[in-house]
């Protein structure tokens, strides 16, 4: 079976877990995926199954769409939901829309972006998010990313849904982290839903 499926990634388990039940249910061991989703996300996953691994790059060089919930006035050690939540002031500003789509305007084209020290990247051989569990301070560098747009899916202050399409390697929770940061309240991401990878939608996905 040399294909890709498309598989809505349930919240709770890691991008890793879905392949492992795969592996159970298909009888296949050689698979991957093109991205990986955290554990407190949803939506779509690329998998590869035998010789279409070897497509899996291309696929996550594609550009990518999520849809986020970030609750401002709080910051998160993860910077999401699964994360020590705390109030960043003693008291939450309040913040126009008008204000806030402004303040989006400076995240849109190629940003510097630094990583959640809670992340799968390798430090020394090993994952940042283990370090960071161990109490050990990690030190990722900033990259560089692209947002090609953000917009208001809907305006709750301090609940905010926005849509994201952006590049490869753009994190959403520091995306989030760093717009709470911009508006000295503190964000993260409560809730988070890949929607799109290149033309691949979440819609036409199945089920774990």
């Amino acid at each position: 079976m040399n294909s890709i499926l498309l598989i809505d990634k349930p919240s709770g388990i890691t991008s890793f877990d879905v392949i492992r039940r795969l592996r159970q249910k298909l009888g296949i061991r050689k698979m991957g995926h093109a991205g990986t989703l955290d554990p407190l996300a949803t939506g779509l996953l690329i998998i590869g199954l035998e010789k279409a691994t070897k497509e899996l790059a291309a696929y996550m060089g594609l550009p990518k769409e999520y849809e986020v919930l970030v609750e401002f006035g709080k910051v998160s050690t993860t910077y999401d939901a699964q994360g020590e939540l705390r109030m960043m002031n003693d008291e939450l500003q309040d913040v126009s829309r008008e204000d806030f789509e402004k303040i989006l305007k400076n995240f849109i084209g190629e940003i510097d972006q630094t990583p959640p020290q809670f992340s799968a990247i390798r430090v020394k051989g090993k994952r940042a998010y283990d370090l960071a569990r161990r109490g050990e301070k990690v030190e990722l560098a900033s990259r560089k990313v692209r947002i090609d747009s953000i917009e208001i899916l809907d305006w709750n202050w301090p609940f905010v849904s926005l849509r994201v399409k952006c590049g490869k390697g753009t994190y959403i929770r520091s995306l989030a982290h760093d717009i709470g940061q911009k508006i000295e309240c503190g964000g993260y991401v409560k809730e988070l839903r890949r929607t799109a990878i290149g033309d691949f939608r979440v819609e036409n996905a199945q089920q774990l």
